[in-house]
Order: C-alpha cells, then sequence, then structure tokens
C-alpha cells in the first residue's frame, strides 16, 4: 500500500454473512430438519418470516459507527437468514483493518443473542445463494473526470492476466460458490461487463457514461482475508 499511496486506492467491501442457530447450526428461522420457500422474497424485504433476526443486524450496525467503522450500509439478502453490511470508502490498509474490526464486533453481538455468525461462501447447499466479501475499488487514475473510464479498463485486462492467482487468495471454499450460477461467474474463466452481475468484475451502468468512476470484484468470498485481496488489487493494477 505504501507503493501505491499517491494513487489512494479507495475500498469498499461488501460483507456478507449467515446467521445459524447456536445448537442445530441450520439457519436463523428456519423450520427444524426443513426448508422455508425458495428464495425470492427474502432480498431486502421486510416482515416476519422474510426478514429474520433484523436486531442483529442493526444493532451490530449501531455499534460500529459508535466504534468508529466507516460502516455505509446493511441490507437482508437473497438467502433468507443472510445479511450484508459495507465497510468504505476507506484508503488503503485501513480497509483490511476496518473489516477485521467489523467482524469482531459482530461476533460479539451474536454472543449476546447466543447466535452463530458464519462466513461460509456457500452454508446451504443446493439452489440457495453463497456469501460473498465483493469489493469495490477505485484509485486516482480511475476516478479522474474523461479518462477514468479508460484506466479501469486498463485495470480489467490486467486483472484478466492474473485471474489465476486472485482466485487462488480469495477464499477457502470459494469454489462451491462460483458455480456461474446464482449471482455468479465460473472461476475458471474471468470476464468483466457493465451492470452484469455474473462476470468476475462489475463495473456500474453510469461509469461509461461519467467516463470515471469505480468498479466491483465480485470473486472474493466471505471468508476473504481483506489483507490479501486489497493487495492483490493494488498489486496487479498499480504496481506490476
Amino acid at each position: 500500500m505504501k507503493r501505491a499511496e499517491d494513487e489512494e486506492p479507495w475500498f469498499g467491501i461488501e460483507q456478507e454473512y449467515t446467521l445459524l442457530n447456536a445448537l442445530t447450526k441450520w439457519p436463523l428461522g428456519w423450520p427444524k430438519g426443513g426448508y422455508p420457500a425458495p428464495q425470492g422474497p427474502y432480498y431486502c424485504a421486510a416482515g416476519a418470516g422474510l426478514s429474520i433476526a433484523r436486531d442483529i443486524c442493526e444493532v451490530h450496525y449501531r455499534c460500529c459507527l459508535y466504534a468508529g467503522i466507516a460502516i455505509s450500509g446493511v441490507n437482508g439478502e437473497v438467502l433468507p437468514s443472510q445479511w450484508e453490511y459495507q465497510v468504505g470508502p476507506v484508503i488503503g490498509i485501513a480497509g483490511g483493518d476496518q473489516l477485521w474490526m467489523s467482524r469482531y464486533i459482530l461476533h460479539r453481538i451474536c454472543e449476546m443473542y447466543n447466535v452463530e455468525c458464519t462466513f461460509d461462501p456457500k452454508p446451504i447447499p443446493g439452489d440457495w445463494n453463497g456469501a460473498g466479501g465483493h469489493v469495490n475499488y477505485s484509485t486516482n487514475g480511475t476516478r479522474k473526470e474523461g479518462t477514468g473510464w479508460e484506466v479501469i479498463q486498463e485495470h480489467c485486462a490486467k486483472l484478466g492476466k492474473r485471474h489465476a492467482v486472485h482466485i487462488a487468495a480469495y477464499g477457502e471454499g470459494n469454489e462451491r460458490r462460483m458455480t456461474g450460477m446464482h449471482e455468479t461467474s465460473n472461476m475458471e474463466n474471468f470476464a468483466w461487463g457493465v451492470g452484469n452481475r455474473a462476470c468476475s468484475i462489475r463495473v456500474g451502468r453510469m461509469v461509461p457514461v461519467d467516463k470515471c468512476g469505480y468498479y466491483e470484484d465480485r470473486r472474493p468470498a466471505s471468508n476473504l482475508d481483506p489483507y490479501v485481496v486489497t493487495k492483490l488489487l493494488v498489486e496487479t493494477t498499480l504496481l506490476l
């Protein structure tokens, strides 16, 4: 990070997690030994049976704010009892520092509720979404008006050449999540696109219009090591 500080790398990390019954190790709110209705109505939902354990999510959010974590949002996820929070934008190594502390706070909150939190990238096999740790990334070059869009395309070309290196370090068990289904790309292939959730790298729809901005690396798993992932992004796009 020190070698790239002139580029001011910004990170916004999306941390997904799943809440489990501490005794049964089954997702919180799911029928005992069974399954809820198929996923679809749970994403960003409100209401009993759809939004499960919102109180844990909101207590965690408030505790992170109190602790000085740059938490910027929360939302219910596609899998029932799965949630996401976002840390960032933060600069450089602070991305790893803040995400790590936010996880510690989450475990402490879950302890109070006698609930288990897992960062497993595919907590439930089958036709259910996994859990990711998408990383939004930008630099002075990508944020520069007029030329940033060209820099982003150059970054994507560099990332494609080191796809295997990144995948190998993007989280244990990620192969169970990155199958090309459930809003993931296939981990064997690299692709990037505008507004495409099935790509390795997703560029926001307004970036080609504004000619600058950021992009989202959708490959990291929910159990990512944020220090490793942010280091690799900087290394590949700025230092090699």
